[in-house]
């Protein structure tokens, strides 16, 4: 039986953004906006937000999370998930839920963890939705993926997949947009962050390539859900103005 844990990994440092987590959004902390989200995941045995900073834990553990502290050293959000995944031999599956995307849908989440339990083969999964809007086709700052025919990722890019040269002549593009939501088996996790970081991860700066390139097999879950990021101050004021006077639940 799958035991499945949701991480948020968390850090002070960002260069757009510093403090982020802390970020106060319609009066809480954005990491707490993400954590109550990720809490009412009915397919998460526990909740996890796990940081090298202690003014993050100490405000986490005020709003009720359960912390785990980590090494200041990781590189990335993955290799802080990997390390708390080493603490919990008993957890079957990891869910990296990330803690700027303050509404991220649960039923999100449950779906991407129904499918990991439906398959004890598929080491990792991810999500994407339709992106209809032909002017993020070519923004860098948006991913997109493209699939085979069972579902599983081609190739991830910041660059316009596929090409749309079709668009102009009514052709269907089925263009997706990759959300950065991870589901891990705990044995791929910690194989994962044992590789090296990976020619294409390292010229698209997308670390969701390393497994690709080394030949596993990424699941990726289409759906309508969306949520967006909190990337710079302007992202966070804007969801500022959308929360007031709304209930701001997931």
């Amino acid at each position: 039986m799958a035991l499945v844990y949701g991480i948020l990994p968390a850090r002070w440092g960002s260069t757009r953004f510093p403090g982020k987590p802390l970020h106060r959004i319609a009066g809480k902390p954005l990491i707490q906006h993400a954590w109550e989200c990720a809490r009412r995941c009915q397919r998460l045995a526990r909740v996890l937000i796990a940081t090298d900073d202690d003014r993050i834990a100490r405000a986490a553990r005020d709003f009720g999370a359960e912390v785990e502290m980590t090494s200041s050293a990781h590189p990335t959000g993955t290799d802080r998930l990997a390390e708390v995944a080493e603490r919990h031999p008993t957890a079957t599956h990891f869910v990296n839920i990330q803690g700027d995307e303050p509404r991220i849908a649960p039923e999100l989440v449950d779906l991407l963890v129904a499918a990991m339990e439906a398959d004890p083969a598929l080491p990792m999964a991810t999500s994407a939705t339709p992106l209809p809007d032909p002017a993020e086709w070519s923004n860098p700052n948006c991913v997109k993926v493209v699939l085979d025919r069972t579902g599983h990722a081609l190739y991830f890019s910041r660059s316009a997949i596929p090409f749309p040269g079709l668009a102009a002549a009514g052709a269907a593009l089925p263009v997706l947009r990759h959300q950065g939501l991870y589901g891990y088996t705990r044995e791929f996790l910690l194989r994962f962050v044992s590789w090296p970081p990976s020619p294409l991860e390292q010229i698209e700066r997308l670390e969701q390539l390393r497994a690709l390139e080394n030949g596993a097999k990424l699941r990726v879950i289409v759906t309508d859900y969306d949520s967006a990021g909190i990337d710079t101050p302007e992202d966070a004021a804007r969801l500022e103005a959308q929360l007031t006077g709304r209930n701001a639940d997931c």
